[in-house]
């Protein structure tokens, strides 16, 4: 793959402990491959705090989040929002979230889980900032809750989307934009992936590898401890072009694009 090719990973748990031992090499790694800046996902008061100091160490290479994933969101307190408050003010901060709804898992119940997702959604109107967005099995509530706050929301990505043709067109339909990881890789699971993919516009798609989750189950030479980095994304990359049947260049081009005006970097 031609190294002048930029990419933009969206969405990279940087702070899991995976990459505890080799972090600052992983990003290295990545940039080597031509997949810079990375977007560091906070996904809990603590895990965005650390990914906005970390993100701050590196100016204009990486960035992170700031949000509370739905797993975490019974951890959720008075103080939560007016903590991510404070992160979204630093420079390298360029979206709330991960944020949403998770029914498969149920980490946290429903009716906590749709409360901070609320709260969160009301934080990025307010802010004016983009919403980084997790949804699995929550579809209809999902839904509701972005429908209600839909005047306010200057944008919003579902990122590592997977479901249906008709979830599809209704983000669309909204306007969201849609984060594409290495599912797509995956010819068991992510083969309706592979055809939904043709059906979202360029100017609002992305991709992501999710990372230290989601290792392309394809990759030609496999992680040992199968994980999941940014150096990855460029066959994502290769997966997405080959569905859409366009020049790799040309897909790396519009995605960049895309995710450069989405978080404004």
């Amino acid at each position: 793959m031609a190294m002048t090719i930029q990419l933009i990973d969206i969405g990279v748990n940087l702070m899991h402990r995976s990459f505890h031992h080799d972090r600052d090499e992983v990003v290295q790694r990545a940039a080597e491959a031509g997949v810079t800046p990375l977007v560091l996902t906070g996904t809990s008061v603590r895990n965005s705090v650390d990914a906005a100091r970390y993100a701050g160490r590196f100016a204009g290479k990486l960035y992170s989040t700031a949000g509370i994933h739905p797993h975490d969101a019974k951890s959720c307190n008075a103080e939560t929002i007016s903590k991510l408050r404070e992160l979204a003010a630093l420079p390298q901060v360029v979206a709330i979230g991960e944020c949403g709804l998770d029914y498969n898992r149920d980490f946290s119940p429903r009716d906590v889980q749709r409360k901070w997702f609320i709260e969160q959604v009301g934080l990025a109107v307010e802010l004016n900032m983009p919403l980084f967005l997790h949804e699995r099995d929550a579809h209809h509530d999902f839904v509701s809750i972005m429908k209600e706050h839909k005047q306010g929301i200057e944008r919003a990505v579902v990122h590592c989307f997977t479901g249906s043709a008709g979830e599809l067109r209704t983000y669309l339909e909204m306007g969201m934009y849609i984060g594409i990881t290495g599912w797509i890789c995956d010819e068991r699971r992510g083969k309706h992936l592979r055809e939904l993919v043709r059906s979202i516009p360029l100017d609002r798609l992305m991709i992501e590898t999710d990372a230290p989750f989601l290792t392309p189950r394809d990759l030609p030479v496999k992680p040992k401890d199968g994980r999941n980095e940014p150096a990855y994304l460029p066959h994502v990359l290769q997966a997405v072009a080959q569905c859409l049947k366009m020049p790799i260049e040309k897909v790396a081009e519009e995605t960049t694009a895309t995710a450069k005006r989405f978080f404004g970097v």
